[in-house]
């Protein structure tokens, strides 16, 4: 790793650039809580980037705690890289104007690391879009030495090999611990003039969390993979995701940066909890990010104060996988209350699970505002939730929604999944009576009925779940219930109940990658080529690009999506993290049982 001069670009940005831009508030940077160092002062320089515009980028909270614990530290500075929407690209790329960071407005190509947060595969085209924004090669093989080592990190890396000839690097698993010591590390290296290409071969010899794919190779017969070996001797050919061990002083940015434009969320957002006690066998995260961590009372309130005091939000978020598992949440949101209140602070408790602790609802959401409860149910059937390991009992979802309209909740949003192992129709057309029935409850509380936003989503197989094995639904499957479930709704005159559903070919398409080898790398490399980019938007995504793409490989996302795995197979993610895959394994069997 060579030592480089690195470009400012302030004075191009602000003469050519921001006057042309629809929202230039998304580019100027130098907002309050922004860190800014000196470039040329520091040993190590990270671009951290989140694939997506700046209102999405500063509501991932992960970026933040990165940036946070990178620009601690003395030596290194850590700047934030963003994608830029349709109209600024058009400019950025007519003016021959390399992507640029936005506290120095410096060239990201210019960086020692630049280093992505991952979290969905729709971003990938997104990766690539702003490698080429840099004005950096694509391909790991076609960079140089003189060319920034392109890290990622974020769940995706377990299971990353659709992004396996692009990234020099993956972080799996938790990077509080572990982004200073990488960053030591790449310091040492840099010091001793280290090669590139050395760099990245001691990195994968001294870390188990850190996978290079290019030291790696895979054999396949057919559409399987026959093996997997290291190009070199002395490498692992299984790594572990990293653990934050202790949760409860990890660190936390006690200054978050305050927007100058609006973004997705603008609240203090505390995580409370990591992991999930509830083993739901569609979710990747509750089983990659495991053990169950838990934050003290003490600890989140003093959070919370400092973070309010930095910002001016007039929220406080509670963030977990499932808020309602935190064993003292009437004593957290109790003390929250007795200090917010007065301030007209709000309190927002995201993912609320349907248990017997929610009937405590009334008691515990005081200082909520109540707009609206959102409640993921994901299967409107008893039987199908028992084979989705989520074991909620139709008695506790009405308990709870009576116990919240009585709280003075007037509306109430539902998280839906169709496309389950075992479903029915039946169980489709219970979707729409199940939130039928829950708005007329409303009636027994104050004679009107309740307003139910209902999300439908479309089950996707994932990596390191035991639903990783089987196939996806076929798109007129999805169709045919999208079908039944609006007609079900005009049947009922349920006008109270408006049904968003997400895009099935995003979902299909998400499927067809998220359990790929790294053969389909070329696909998503053509995609992006003929235009494919911001595919999690629906005004930007278009199906065609990538069905030709697949098509040009003699491949397809349906095939792929509705691919079956032997649990003897090798799977293109079985080394990258994740749980073992006889427990695994037992959970499909148990999912099995059930459904006979």
């Amino acid at each position: 790793m060579k030592t480089k001069q690195i470009t400012i670009l302030a004075d191009t940005v602000s003469a050519s650039f921001l006057p042309f831009v629809r929202r230039p508030g998304r580019y100027i940077g130098g907002e309050v809580n922004q860190i800014k160092k000196d470039l040329s002062a520091v040993d190590l320089t990270f671009a951290l980037c989140f694939p997506d515009i700046y209102e999405i980028a500063m509501s991932y909270s992960g970026l933040a705690v990165i940036y946070n614990i990178l620009n601690q530290m003395p030596n290194v500075a850590a700047e934030r890289l963003f994608l830029l929407w349709t109209d600024a690209e058009k400019i950025l790329r007519q003016k021959n104007i390399p992507l640029f960071t936005l506290e120095s407005k410096a060239a990201a190509k210019d960086f020692d690391v630049i280093a992505f947060s991952l979290t969905n595969e729709l971003c990938y085209t997104n990766v690539l879009n702003a490698l080429d924004l840099a004005q950096l090669k694509v391909k790991s093989a076609d960079r140089d030495e003189h060319d920034p080592l392109i890290i990622a990190g974020g769940l995706i890396s377990n299971c990353c090999e659709p992004l396996a000839d692009f990234i020099d690097l993956f972080v799996l698993g938790e990077g509080e611990d572990i982004a200073p010591i990488l960053a030591n590390f790449l310091i040492e290296q840099k010091k001793q003039n280290t090669s590139k290409s050395q760099t990245l071969i001691n990195a994968a010899k001294k870390f188990d969390f850190v996978y290079v794919p290019s030291l790696y190779t895979f054999e396949y017969e057919n559409d399987k993979i026959k093996s997997f070996k290291p190009n070199i001797p002395d490498l692992p050919t299984q790594f572990k995701s990293a653990v934050t061990e202790d949760f409860e002083n990890a660190p936390v940015p006690l200054k978050p940066i305050v927007p100058f434009t609006q973004t997705v969320h603008e609240r203090v957002s505390i995580e409370i909890m990591r992991g999930c006690p509830g083993r739901c066998r569609f979710c990747q995260i509750s089983y990659c990010r495991r053990p169950i961590r838990y934050r003290s009372v003490e600890k989140i309130l003093e959070l919370a104060k400092q973070n309010y005091h930095a910002t001016g939000f007039d929220t406080v978020s509670l963030l977990s996988l499932s808020t309602a598992d935190y064993p003292q949440l009437k004593q957290l949101t109790e003390k929250l209350h007795e200090y917010f209140h007065d301030k007209h602070v709000g309190l927002s408790i995201p993912s609320l699970r349907v248990d017997q602790q929610l009937k405590l609802l009334p008691s515990l959401v005081a200082s909520v505002r109540k707009g609206g409860l959102t409640i993921a149910i994901e299967a409107a059937n008893e039987k199908v939730r028992q084979i989705i390991n989520k074991p909620l009992k139709d008695t506790d979802i009405f308990s709870a929604v009576e116990a919240a309209y009585t709280a003075g909740w007037q509306k109430l949003k539902l998280y839906f999944m169709v496309g389950l192992p075992g479903e029915t129709e039946d169980d489709i057309e219970q979707i729409v009576k199940l939130s039928y029935d829950l708005a007329k409850l409303r009636k027994k509380i104050d004679g009107k009925t309740g307003q139910i936003n209902a999300a439908v989503s479309w089950f996707v197989p994932k990596p390191h779940t035991p639903f990783a094995w089987l196939p996806q639904k076929p798109k007129q499957y999805f169709q045919d219930a999208k079908k039944i479930i609006l007609q079900q709704k005009e049947k009922l005159n349920a006008r109270f109940i408006q049904f968003k559903f997400h895009g099935i070919e995003q979902s299909i398409l998400e499927a067809a990658i998220s359990r790929a080898d790294r053969r389909i790398c070329d696909v998503i490399e053509l995609a992006w080529k003929n235009g494919a980019k911001f595919d999690l938007w629906t005004e930007c995504f278009d199906y065609q690009i990538w069905k030709d793409a697949f098509e040009k490989f003699n491949l397809d996302p349906e095939t792929l999506a509705q691919k079956k795995f032997d649990t003897e197979d090798i799977l293109p993610f079985q080394h990258l993290g994740g749980p073992e895959k006889d427990y695994l394994a037992k959970h499909l069997s148990d999912a099995m049982q059930i459904m006979k």
